[in-house]
């Protein structure tokens, strides 16, 4: 098992760097559809934080902040918002992520396009950084055996 870091420095940095970096993932993922970016380069960046914690930490404190059972069922559900809200527009008789034709009642196709592309960028988000986690995990496992 990994030991925490003994440095000062790094569990300071580290403490102080890994919040901001947290934030301007999700900054990147609610915003990826008005500027450069989006689900996977903001899942990247909150993945990055994550394991920068899971390096310098041990394990119990690391997995206050995400614990390893959660990886994958999290990774599914990312991956299920994608193409749950892909299929609804399947469903309905139009093209793959038609945002247009989801069934949200009193809503222009405006706001309806804002929240469907909303909806796959946090899905991405969220499968591309519990994946990226996860295979973290599972290679430190293999070296603890």
């Amino acid at each position: 098992m990994k030991e925490e870091n003994n440095s000062p420095i790094v569990l300071l940095l580290s403490k102080v760097i890994a919040p901001y970096i947290m934030l301007f993932g999700l900054y990147v993922v609610f915003h990826g559809h008005y500027s450069p970016g989006g689900g996977f380069q903001g899942g990247v960046l909150l993945a990055a934080a994550v394991l920068l914690i899971r390096i310098v930490f041990r394990k119990e404190v690391y997995e206050r902040h995400f614990h390893e059972v959660m990886g994958i069922p999290l990774a599914v559900l990312g991956v299920l918002i994608f193409a749950g809200l892909g299929c609804i527009s399947l469903l309905l008789g139009g093209a793959f992520l038609d945002y247009s034709l989801l069934p949200v009642p009193g809503v222009e196709p405006e706001s309806l396009r804002f929240f469907g592309i909303l909806g796959i960028e946090l899905g991405v988000g969220l499968a591309v950084m519990t994946i990226l986690v996860s295979i973290y995990d599972n290679l430190i496992g293999a070296e603890d055996d």
